[in-house]
């Protein structure tokens, strides 16, 4: 049977001693150590932090860099998916994926997020993945969504940890 792989989408702006680069290092650990690959965008932040946690522990790291970006692929990547633009990049993150992981980030996590969120809510998603929000960041954006369309919170799971997101995906 294939590894399965979960996309982890978050900040490129986290550095080591940011709490969100430290959730990062925590969550790719963890799923690695749970048998999963991780796919992310390849560079640093808590792409970089996700890619450290899972590498430590064995585990396969898949980054989906994108042309326009001059940097290369960060140093605990196992295997680079290059693409040609931001639109291919994220098809393929959400592509690669059996779950989803949204850490805490900016307008690119928010994009990642929406994306997967309303194919989910759409029905697109097939077969129907887990979305996990880690954390509290994205408690707010929920409630907002809510109060237009008030059964969108059902297609995300919220996880107040790594630990909790692991077994959120093995019981999915």
């Amino acid at each position: 049977m294939p590894i399965k792989t979960v996309t982890i989408f978050g900040t490129s702006r986290a550095g080591p001693g940011d709490s969100v680069y430290a959730l990062a290092l925590e969550t790719g650990r963890l799923l690695a150590r749970a048998g999963f690959a991780i796919a992310n965008g390849g560079y640093g932040g808590t792409m970089l932090a996700a890619a450290q946690g899972a590498s430590e522990a064995g585990g396969e790291i898949i980054g989906v860099t994108c042309s326009v970006f001059k940097a290369g692929a960060n140093n605990y990547v196992t295997r680079e998916i290059a693409t040609n633009s931001l639109d291919e990049r994220l098809d393929t993150l959400i592509e690669l994926g059996q779950a989803y992981i949204a850490l805490p980030g900016g307008t690119g996590t928010l994009l990642e997020l929406a994306k997967v969120w309303e194919l989910r809510n759409k029905g697109f998603l097939k077969p129907v993945k887990p979305i996990i929000l880690l954390g509290e960041f994205w408690k707010p954006l929920v409630e907002l969504l809510a109060t237009d369309d008030p059964g969108c919170g059902r297609y995300v799971e919220p996880a107040d940890d790594p630990e909790q997101a692991v077994k959120l995906i093995n019981d999915y």
